[in-house]
C-alpha cells in the first residue's frame, strides 16, 4: 500500500506497536523516524512479527520498514546495500544460480554477497549458544559424576566407621531391611541438604545463568524438578552399594573384633 510518489509509508514490527501504540489499533497512525523539522511523519499501514536482527539471545527491538522507492525523495538518500529473504520449497543449490542470473539482468555491475540458506544463517547465529550450551553440558555431567563418587565414598566412609554400631544392632534383632533404611535414610539426608543448597546457589547465580539461556527462564519450575530428580536419583544409586554393604555384616565378626 504505497508507491514512490505517494504518502510516505512505513511497517512496524511488534515490538514498537506494543511500546508506542499498546492501547489502539497501529494502521494508521502516524510516526516520525527522526528529529529533524524536515523528517516528515510516515504512516504506518502494517504490522511485521519480531525479528531477532542481534542474535538468538539478544532482545527484540522497536523497528520499522521503509519503501525503498519512497526514501530518495522522503528522506534524501537510498540504501547502499540490501538484504533480500526468499522463501521456496526449492532446494538452495538449485535456487542460488537463478538469483544470480536475475539479478545481473537487471544489472551486471550489482555484486550479490554472500547468498545462504536460512538453515545456514541460524546455524551460524546458534554456534556460540550451542558451544556454550554443549561445554556447559559436559561439566554438568563431571559434576555429577563427582557428585555420585563422593556420595559413595562419604557413605562407605561412615558404614566402615559405624560397623561396630551395625552389628550391635543386628546383634540385637535389627534385621537386614531396617540396617538399608538406616544407611539409605543417612546418605539421602546428606544428598538432600547439599541439593537444596545447589538450588539456592542457582537461585543466587540467576543473572549469570540468565545470558546463556534461550527460551527458558534460570528459575523454569520443570528445569529445575528435573534436574533435582536426576540428582536425587543418582545420590539414591549412590547409597546403594554401601547400604547393602551394611546389610552383609556379620555381627559375630564385628562384636569379636571391638
Amino acid at each position: 500500500p504505497g508507491d514512490a510518489g505517494g504518502a510516505p509509508v512505513v511497517l512496524v514490527n511488534e515490538a514498537l506497536v506494543h511500546r508506542f501504540f499498546p492501547d489502539r489499533d497501529p494502521i494508521g497512525q502516524h510516526l516520525k523516524p527522526g528529529f529533524g523539522d524536515k523528517t516528515p511523519w510516515f504512516t504506518v499501514v502494517g504490522v511485521l512479527k519480531d525479528i531477532k536482527q542481534a542474535g538468538v539471545d539478544a532482545s527484540v527491538g522497536t523497528e520499522l520498514y521503509m519503501l525503498t522507492e519512497q526514501m530518495p525523495r522522503v528522506l534524501g538518500f537510498a540504501p547502499g546495500n540490501m538484504n533480500f529473504v526468499m522463501r521456496s520449497t526449492r532446494s538452495f543449490d538449485l535456487l542460488a544460480p537463478e538469483f544470480r542470473r536475475s539479478v545481473g539482468e537487471i544489472d551486471a555491475t550489482l555484486p550479490l554477497i554472500r547468498p545462504r540458506s536460512m538453515t545456514s544463517v541460524v546455524d551460524d547465529a546458534i554456534a556460540r549458544p550451542r558451544f556454550l550450551t554443549l561445554l556447559l553440558g559436559l561439566f554438568a555431567g563431571l559434576a555429577l559424576a563427582l557428585a555420585a563418587v563422593g556420595t559413595y565414598g562419604v557413605l562407605s566412609y561412615l558404614v566402615s566407621e559405624r560397623r561396630q554400631e551395625i552389628g550391635i544392632r543386628m546383634a540385637l534383632g535389627a534385621d537386614r531391611g531396617e540396617i538399608l533404611r538406616l544407611v539409605l535414610f543417612r546418605g539421602l539426608m546428606l544428598s538432600g541438604i547439599g541439593l537444596v543448597g545447589g538450588l539456592a546457589a542457582a537461585a543466587g547465580l540467576t543473572r549469570v545463568i540468565k545470558t546463556m539461556l534461550f527460551n527458558v527462564t534460570p528459575t523454569d519450575p520443570l528445569t529445575l524438578g528435573v534436574v533435582a530428580g536426576v540428582i536425587a536419583i543418582v545420590a539414591a544409586a549412590a547409597c546403594v552399594v554401601p547400604a547393602w554393604r551394611a546389610t552383609r555384616t556379620d555381627p559375630m565378626v564385628v562384636l569379636r573384633g571391638a
